[in-house]
């Protein structure tokens, strides 16, 4: 990437974490923004979720017998 992206991209990263902070602090509409970094969790588990449903979808259904198709 050029290199003013990545100064448009550092900006808004440091807006979008003021407004975080500041602004969006008290907002709670549902009942897990409550939770500490709960979206940090969420990912984490949706990630290994995700690369261990993969493997399981290479390894059953993907993947075939060398002589499948004589």
């Amino acid at each position: 990437m050029k290199k003013i992206h990545w100064i448009i991209l550092g900006i808004l990263f440091v807006i979008t974490l003021v407004l975080e902070f500041t602004v969006l602090a008290g907002y709670d509409s549902h009942w897990w923004n409550a939770i500490p970094a709960f979206y940090a969790i969420f990912g984490f588990v949706m990630c290994y979720a995700l690369v261990y449903s993969a493997k399981f979808i290479a390894k059953k259904i993907v993947n075939r017998d060398i002589n499948y198709y004589d």
